[in-house]
């Protein structure tokens, strides 16, 4: 039989027939393959390079052909959700795991020009570095530093945002390069901010305690048109954002050291969120250093009611910190509820671990693409009807996960935590059940 090799993992599978994709196999051998729209050709996270056997793929259909243009990609590059392989071939997957997503909204970003586009841009800066590198050698401060990027970084990308840059102890974030109403991008900053200030009390808490070390940081988020584009040389071109929205979000940030706030957000990001919608600290009237006019600002301690979003993000990193016993917990808790499931699983149930892991953290990554979330669940749906899930299935599978994300967090889980799991994966399998309305934009459901 015909032969698919993944280079990235050195694994090679056989396949029958030639009506399922590259994305089918991948799926059927269980081999985590990002899809996040299902395999519906919308997000493109399916993309493939083919080293070898571009012969033995079907033609690129007229939607492929249409985004390989509007990212600018070479030949070698496949939605595998579109390709039908007829022979030996060889790829390798270009995204990996969900956090790289949102890098790929660059791609549509205009090429040796700027192109004004509405966005929030957040600027979060570590307070007293340099006290803090006088307490360290330089290698312990490189490793803070790597761990204050990551922690830091994850909820921006978690909530559809891009790391614009790094500068010294400052992490510059962008939300809406791709577009989306004003009001999302607003939510989707203020929310990675919130979800920074769990990080850093988490980093503080459970890493940094071998260090002479406690974080603190400053944040502030404004909102306004800027200029976006990949600018520079012809030969070294680089994502840039121009426009005075960047320099008011910077000086803001200045401002939350002398006013000693956690996150300050403008006037122009308090309108686009819906009224009473955050619990509000203090509202400061200031002039910023190369202003003449004052800025309204607001200092936000959260949100008024528990966010679904915000919850799940923030516990995430617990359930996924040790994945492999989970899902084995997990499976266990199944199997024992309910014994007449175990025949749906042929063998290997560490892939099957690695699967349901990585579909886990697939789901509260897509949070802040709804879009693409519906399309996906109602595809996960359908297979997972295909193999022979019947709807009274799901209650138990509910109850094991709640369980055992319950047992994994210990001391860090609360109620607050288990009644927004219990929301979102009650979402998450009302509209796999009903796969048939999700796919149906008219009937889908909108966390």
């Amino acid at each position: 039989m015909p032969t698919i090799t993944y280079t990235g993992i050195n694994q090679a599978v056989e396949y029958e027939g030639r009506d399922d994709t590259l994305l089918d196999v991948s799926i059927e051998q269980k081999i985590p393959h990002l899809h996040e729209c299902g395999g519906n050709g919308r997000c493109t996270t399916c993309r493939i390079r083919v080293v070898d056997g571009h012969e033995n793929l079907s033609r690129p259909t007229a939607q492929e052909k249409q985004m390989a243009h509007l990212r600018r990609w070479d030949p070698s590059i496949r939605l595998a959700c579109q390709c039908y392989p007829e022979g030996d071939v060889k790829i390798q997957r270009l995204v990996w795991t969900s956090a790289e997503i949102n890098k790929l909204q660059l791609e549509t970003v205009p090429e040796g020009e700027a192109e004004e586009r509405a966005i929030a841009i957040m600027f979060c800066d570590m307070r007293d570095f340099t006290a803090l590198t006088s307490k360290n050698n330089s290698f312990d401060m490189a490793h803070i530093l790597n761990r204050f990027y990551t922690v830091l970084g994850d909820p921006i990308l978690m909530n559809n945002g891009v790391i614009y840059q790094y500068v010294g102890d400052e992490i510059v974030g962008i939300f809406g390069t791709s577009g989306g109403t004003k009001q999302k991008n607003c939510m989707d900053a203020v929310r990675a901010a919130l979800g920074m200030k769990y990080a850093i009390k988490r980093l503080n808490g459970m890493e940094l305690t071998d260090f002479n070390a406690e974080l603190k940081v400053g944040i502030s988020i404004h909102f306004g048109r800027a200029y976006i584009g990949h600018l520079g040389h012809p030969k070294h071109r680089q994502f840039a954002v121009i426009g005075d929205p960047v320099n008011v979000s910077s000086r803001i940030q200045d401002l939350t050291k002398e006013t000693e706030s956690g996150i300050l957000i403008s006037k122009s990001v308090y309108k686009n969120l819906p009224d009473g919608h955050l619990k509000i600290n203090q509202v400061i009237n200031r002039n910023l250093k190369g202003k003449e006019e004052s800025f309204e600002l607001y200092e936000i301690e959260g949100f008024s009611e528990p966010d679904i979003h915000l919850e799940l993000q923030s516990s995430l990193d617990y359930i996924l910190q040790n994945a492999e016993v989970f899902s084995q917990k997990f499976y266990e808790k199944v199997f024992q509820a309910a014994p007449q499931v175990r025949s749906l699983f042929k063998n290997n149930m560490k892939a099957q671990g690695r699967l349901v892991m990585h579909m886990i953290a697939g789901i509260v990554y897509t949070l802040s693409r709804p879009e693409h979330l519906k399309m996906g669940l109602a595809s996960l749906g359908k297979s997972h009807e295909k193999y022979g899930v019947r709807p009274e299935y799901y209650p138990v599978v509910l109850e094991c996960l709640l369980e055992t994300i319950k047992e994994e967090m210990g001391v860090h889980y609360t109620e607050k935590v288990g009644t927004a799991w219990r929301q979102g994966l009650g979402l998450v399998i009302d509209m796999m059940k009903n796969w048939k309305q999700a796919e149906q934009p008219q009937h889908s459901h909108s966390f």
